[in-house]
């Protein structure tokens, strides 16, 4: 058997430390802007999930990260990874370009989510032209649902992406791309990487200096994510298809951000009213259990008679975001099994055996008519003119 990670124990000593210093009315400790809360969780669950890890049961896991009320609960790294090194989510990357069109929005470079292709771009000067393609609106890209011929899921879809990689121009190729001939723009939900890759070039000519210099400005420097890396496009722009790397930490950042409504430390970093419309699930997947919003998946997980209902990032390999908004949860999965059929359903289990039983005493649902925000009546349109965002829910 592997031994276990060194840094599993540190991270254990570093949960009492924090424990110690509050029973002794003493800062508690401060770990890349968290503040490290007591171990108050099962721990001999996570115990499990080490030695589950080190015998292989669950392959090429990075780490694991939790964060509860805004604190840093539990912490673990393996097969080599560590807090300071970064990783490539693959398409949790993707959920970084619908934040940023929401900054946008918000300070006016983008007027709205209604706005078509059209808007941006001479659709007539591409292959494939047609009325149908000029219907294409940003919300559409957002929810995959922009109606062109490519899915991601069938290897054989000329819009595939592993046919946009070798272009030399992938937007030019996926606006060449032509519109499928079943499916309406809105009818029906397709994974199309291609329609984000547009999303970030409009975002690129859209706001000052560029996604890249927009992205450090107002994304990641107001939370305090320095220790990043972006991937690019051909033209050299900063790649919405996936791929930024940050740490575990730094990931976990994003997702207390959005979790907290757009808010870090007390500033509003996203409009609110365009987080709540980013994470209401909108649309039906092809993927089972699975809904869609603007760019975050939806599902539920179930551990005892509790329901946990979660909004996600997800990537290949099995890298995962999921922010648990009722229950004041964030989780953070990287893993590197980038392509294995069990990349997905093995951090399921890891979330359903392992890390939700071992924070589910403190966050139960209350019991009576409680229910998720995400399984109610989308909000109506905000008031804020700047947003423009109409009833996710149409």
């Amino acid at each position: 058997m592997t031994p276990r990670p060194t840094v599993v124990v540190v991270i254990t000593l570093a949960a009492w430390l924090a424990a110690t210093l509050a029973a002794r009315g003493q800062e508690p400790e401060i770990v890349d802007g968290w503040t490290v809360a007591p171990p108050d969780y099962d721990q001999s669950k996570i115990v499990e999930l080490d030695e589950a890890v080190a015998a292989e049961r669950f392959k090429d896991v990075n780490s694991v990260i939790v964060v509860r009320n805004g604190e840093l609960l539990i912490e673990r790294y393996y097969n080599g990874a560590s807090r300071e090194q970064t990783h490539d989510p693959r398409s949790v990357g993707k959920t970084v370009a619908a934040t940023l069109l929401g900054i946008a929005i918000s300070e006016g470079y983008i007027q709205s989510v209604d706005q078509r292709l059209g808007d941006f771009y001479d659709l007539e000067a591409y292959d494939n032209y047609s009325e149908k393609k000029e219907a294409v609106t940003l919300r559409h890209l957002l929810t995959m649902t922009s109606g062109f011929d490519g899915y991601d899921f069938e290897s054989e879809s000329i819009g595939n992406e592993e046919f946009m990689y070798p272009q030399d121009d992938w937007v030019r190729w996926a606006l060449d791309l032509p519109m499928a001939e079943d499916r309406e723009p809105g009818d029906a939900w397709r994974y199309f990487t291609a329609g984000v890759v547009i999303l970030g070039d409009i975002l690129n000519s859209a706001v000052p200096g560029g996604l890249e210099a927009y992205a450090d400005l107002k994304l990641f420097a107001p939370i305090g994510v320095r220790n990043y890396q972006w991937q690019h496009t051909p033209q050299r722009v900063a790649n919405t298809a996936g791929g930024i790397q940050l740490t575990p930490l730094g990931f976990a950042k994003f997702g207390e951000l959005h979790r907290n409504y757009g808010h870090w430390r007390g500033r509003s970093v996203v409009a609110a009213d365009w987080v709540d419309a980013m994470l209401a699930p909108v649309v039906d997947t092809t993927v089972e259990g699975n809904r869609y919003g603007y760019l975050w998946w939806h599902k539920s997980y179930t551990v005892g008679d509790d329901a946990w209902d979660v909004a996600y990032c997800s990537g290949n390999g099995g890298n995962k975001i999921f922010v648990f908004d009722d229950r004041d949860l964030v989780v953070v999965v990287t893993a590197s099994a980038y392509g294995q059929r069990y990349m997905h359903s093995q951090v399921d289990e890891i979330m359903e055996e392992f890390v939700l039983p071992a924070v589910r005493e403190d966050f139960r649902a209350s019991a009576g008519d409680q229910v998720s925000k995400w399984r109610r009546a989308p909000r109506p349109a905000p008031a804020s003119p700047s947003l423009r965002v109409r009833d996710p829910g149409k």
